[in-house]
């Protein structure tokens, strides 16, 4: 450890009786042991500990221990990815992104639960997961008064900090002082009869909790020095095809605008995780919606085109999930939008009760859509998994409006992702009002299965499919049914695309 990151770590440890607690990584990492569960910081990249989990990963690679990691939400390859890649992870929550972890999960080495980002705090809180042995969080400073402020995310580092029966502190001496304001750490008290209050949230720019995380000083067990920026979020620029969705997008808004069911500030807005929904958000920056809020789960780059548009007012999350370009000016950023933007837990940020209060208008991803609504949005042929459901239940369920975006088609136009039955279902077709591709958009709400899966055909469906959907769904007809299938044909494109490399019946690639 340099003696200058020693320095400058000094001024950012303001709670003087934490100053003498410094240590190495690998010391650190020497307390863990095999069986041990973690809870460590980190949501899309954002606000992970950059340096423990090397040497944690080390340790285990030597000792042939492994460990159960909870986080927010997804980690980079120097936290999930160097676990995975030396087998030191028996079981991760509640959601992940990274290739090696992937290959570890779907080859059985490593158990993965895939849970609603909102419930896994609960859990926690209820006994359900375990005891959490050590908390793991990313600071970019302690107050004098000894709270943890952290860095790119909060996510379910408050409740890990509580439950944790010690706390391992990651100060990152490079992370922008401008990070000390932006957050808004609220815990709810347990679930039961005249225990919990209603989460006060009202006003979604409006602070309900302390500015960092609250610690019991006893807890923390050492302080690891880190100088690592944020990993970036490999985003891709919006093009034609996203805009054309953003197009579809905003054609429904505005006509939900007409109809009188919306105004032109809408409602607060809630985007998911990628780059189609970053491109999508972007696509409406040209929009005449004026004076919007925002109340997700990710920042991502589009939601500070929309501020800089004038198009977005405020913004609440619990974590920032950014491209190479927005990390490289992250610190100026965060400057410039200060007091536009605020962090809230993600229990409160995904809470139910705060989604149906302030009618957020949620729209996220989907891997693959039917023809009657229901959406996969985790696994690959309905076994593989992709990444999670993250925070899209959570708002699906409880949203004023809720919509899923996708591109008609993948691998080159060889996918259909509106397919007649989906391999795997994260969200029923109950939970679904539209869904909108670049070919249109469906408005599901109101509509009977029949008519839902004709105005999918119709509206959503590329035009190299849209004869042999129509070929399916009148002989699914034929055979009656509240929701009609040929059971032997319902997943008979996916079947085809494994033998001949492309969901067109008519065509044999392989």
């Amino acid at each position: 450890m340099s003696s200058n990151l020693k320095e400058q770590a000094v001024s950012k440890i303001r709670f003087k009786d934490f100053q003498d607690k410094i240590v190495s990584a690998d010391e650190a990492a020497s307390w863990i042991e095999d069986g041990m569960t973690l809870g460590m910081s980190g949501f899309t990249l954002f606000g992970e500990p950059k340096v423990f989990p090397g040497a944690l990963a080390k340790r285990a690679n030597e000792h042939k221990i492994k460990v159960n990691v909870y986080t927010g939400a997804s980690m980079g390859p120097d936290a999930d990815g160097v676990l995975a890649e030396n087998k030191a992870i028996n079981l991760r929550l509640p959601y992940q992104g990274n290739p090696s972890l992937r290959k570890e999960i779907n080859s059985g080495e490593a158990k993965y639960i895939d849970q609603h980002l909102s419930h896994t705090a609960e859990q926690i809180r209820q006994g359900v997961l375990g005891e959490i042995d050590f908390a793991i969080i990313e600071a970019a400073a302690i107050t004098e008064d000894g709270q943890i402020i952290p860095t790119g995310s909060v996510g379910n580092s408050p409740i890990f900090v509580e439950k944790a029966k010690n706390v391992i502190i990651e100060l990152n001496v490079s992370a922008p002082a401008a990070y000390e304001g932006i957050h808004d750490v609220y815990i709810p008290k347990d679930q039961g009869e005249n225990l919990r209050d209603a989460i006060p949230v009202y006003d979604i720019s409006q602070r309900i909790g302390s500015i960092g995380i609250k610690v019991d000083p006893a807890k923390v067990r050492g302080i690891v020095l880190s100088d690592r920026p944020d990993i970036p979020s490999p985003l891709f620029e919006p093009n034609e095809e996203t805009q054309k969705i953003a197009d579809n997008l905003l054609a429904f808004l505005e006509k939900e605008v007409e109809e009188g069911r919306l105004t032109e500030k809408l409602a607060p807005l809630q985007s998911g995780v990628g780059s189609v929904a970053n491109a999508v958000l972007s696509g409406m920056a040209k929009s005449k919606f004026k004076d919007i809020t925002v109340a997700s789960e990710v920042l991502q780059d589009g939601i500070f085109d929309l501020i800089d548009a004038g198009v977005v007012k405020f913004a609440a999350a619990t974590a920032f999930s950014l491209s190479a370009k927005r990390v490289a000016t992250l610190a100026e950023d965060l400057e410039r939008y200060k007091g536009k933007v605020i962090f809230r837990p993600q229990e409160i940020t995904n809470h139910p009760e705060v989604i149906r209060r302030v009618g957020v208008i949620s729209f996220n991803t989907a891997l693959e859509a039917d023809i009657y609504g229901n959406i996969n949005s985790t696994h690959v042929n309905g076994t593989h998994m992709m990444n999670g459901i993250g925070g899209s239940g959570d708002f699906a369920r409880n949203a004023r409006i809720t919509i899923f975006v996708t591109t008609s088609t993948a691998k080159g136009g060889d996918i259909s992702a509106i397919v007649p039955f989906v391999t795997h279902v994260d969200h029923a077709n109950h939970d679904v009002d539209v869904i909108v591709t670049e070919q249109g958009y469906a408005d599901l709400r109101g509509k009977a299965p029949r008519e839902i899966a004709q105005i999918i055909i119709d509206n959503c469906v590329h035009p190299k499919f849209k004869e042999q959907a129509r070929d399916y769904i009148k002989r699914a007809n034929e055979k009656g049914g509240q929701t009609p299938h040929i059971l032997s044909e319902a997943f008979s494109w996916h079947e085809h695309y494994a033998k001949h490399g492309t969901m067109l019946l008519s065509e044999k690639k392989k």
